[in-house]
């Protein structure tokens, strides 16, 4: 998942991630170890956030817009 990079490219810390997404800075450390994987429902939160497709997030695609905004 593209979650470090998305995090790191906007200078943030995994805690004021953590914060803005309301959940647990673990959470965010697992998810960017591969560790654990996002369910359905916080991938969504997480590609909202950073105004990516969940395809881009997951490194499906390297094309960072959502389909609505095609």
């Amino acid at each position: 998942m593209r979650l470090k990079f998305l995090r790191e490219k906007k200078n943030m810390t995994q805690q004021r991630l953590a914060i803005e997404l309301d959940m647990n800075q673990n959470t965010i450390s697992r998810y960017e170890s591969g560790k654990r994987q996002a369910d359905y429902a916080t991938l969504i939160k997480i590609a909202d956030y950073f105004n990516v497709s969940i395809d881009y997030l997951l490194e499906r695609t390297n094309n960072p817009q959502r389909y609505k905004d095609l």
